[in-house]
């Protein structure tokens, strides 16, 4: 089989090393500007470059080089690695004839005005919402709901872009400022709340694999504001994880979602109600993956590649039930020293430039919940800084 893989980010290697190990021929078209990274190329049949501005490629220079690349290269799958390479993907199938999601799918996966309307429509509930688009439904959307309101980019992943208003005026200028790109975006409610994930593996339309998390802050508020990031694995038996997950195999249901990885996010009101924000068909980032591989005991990313391969004969490995829990700060210092650290639970730490994070895990949830109490709070004081919220992703 000959997989082409699409990474505008630096993402995905463990799912490029599986694939490789399944016996794959495995091809990665990347951005020019991550030559630099080690995609492991070892377990790569080729590595194709394209010119990219900040990340971001021309859709018809893509079209036209893959077209070009299959005139001796007989691909069968083209796998996304990342949220924006979603929609590229999409249209390369569907230029191609190749299986998987075509371009109307990706939509409920990508667009976050689809996946809200989609879901509506299903009886999943979503913060009341309208697109920025027709000036007098957004007045009378602003006259049924009052403020704060939050103004989100259909196709950013993460928190990336969103603005919040809290009158009519803040509202209109914020429009004002997006000028053209206007009908891209989609005004919503804002929900005070604690913020969920739910990260999963689906096969022929069926959630085989789903673990809720909680978010210690919104990642809203850890992006905008500045604040340590951390998230940590949901007591499996409580009745919000019974509930996380139950809603999220009807969001599944409702995208359409057939088969891969996927990242969903809820987020529970004062009432202690849950509204869907958002899904996506991917893995999630910031180091979720090792969250966990630490508490369930498999990789999402190789399990994708597995269900890719070999969709008619995969089987979910035995899992575990330990508990996990993951902290990620922004550093004042070049290269942080977390050697204070020392904990038997911890599980992971993270090795990259200005940035401290460490996974812990244990066998009991009120364990890790007192390490991530701790360490949260010394984070502050041996690491953590604040820059600004960046307009694009950074990795």
């Amino acid at each position: 089989m000959v997989i082409l893989c699409l990474a505008s980010y630096e993402k995905g290697q463990a799912f490029l090393r599986e694939a490789a190990r399944q016996g794959c021929h495995v091809y990665l078209l990347t951005s020019k500007s991550l030559e630099h990274v080690d995609w492991g190329r070892e377990h790569l049949k080729d590595i194709f470059y394209i010119p990219d501005v900040n990340k971001e490629w021309n859709r018809h220079d893509v079209l036209m080089g893959v077209s070009y690349l299959a005139r001796t290269l007989e691909i069968d799958k083209i796998v996304a690695l990342d949220d924006y390479d979603v929609e590229m993907a999409a249209m390369l199938r569907e230029h191609l004839r190749l299986p998987g999601m075509g371009e109307s799918a990706a939509r409920y996966v990508r667009d976050k005005l689809a996946m809200r309307v989609k879901a509506q429509s299903d009886g999943i509930p979503v913060p009341d919402f309208v697109h920025v688009l027709n000036y007098e439904r957004m007045r009378q959307f602003m006259r049924r709901v009052p403020p704060p309101w939050i103004v989100k980019p259909r196709f950013a992943a993460s928190a990336l872009g969103i603005k919040q208003a809290h009158s009519e005026d803040e509202l209109w200028q914020i429009v004002e400022q997006l000028g053209d790109r206007q009908s891209f975006y989609v005004l919503e409610r804002f929900v005070p709340g604690d913020v969920y994930h739910v990260d999963s593996l689906i096969h022929n339309r069926r959630v085989i694999f789903s673990i809720a998390s909680k978010y210690g802050l919104p990642p809203m508020q850890v992006m905008h504001q500045g604040a340590v990031f951390s998230t940590r694995i949901l007591p499996y038996d409580s009745s919000d994880a019974h509930t996380l997950l139950e809603l999220n195999s009807q969001v599944i249901a409702s995208m359409g979602h057939v088969l891969g990885a996927s990242h969903t996010e809820f987020i529970k009101d004062a009432e202690g109600k849950f509204y869907f924000l958002e899904t996506s068909a991917r893995v999630g980032g910031a180091h979720i993956v090792e969250l966990i591989e630490a508490a369930a005991g498999i990789n999402l990313w190789e399990e994708w590649a597995k269900l890719e391969i070999h969709p008619d004969t995969y089987t979910l490995p035995t899992l575990r039930r330990d508990y996990s829990g993951l902290l990620i700060s922004l550093a004042r210092q070049q290269t942080p020293d977390l050697s204070a650290y020392q904990d038997p639970e911890i599980y992971w730490r993270l090795n990259k430039d200005y940035h401290a994070g460490l996974i812990v895990r244990s066998e009991r949830y009120e364990r890790i919940t007192e390490l991530l109490e701790q360490y949260t709070a010394r984070f502050y004081q041996d690491f953590f800084t604040r820059y600004p919220a960046p307009e694009q992703p950074t990795h």
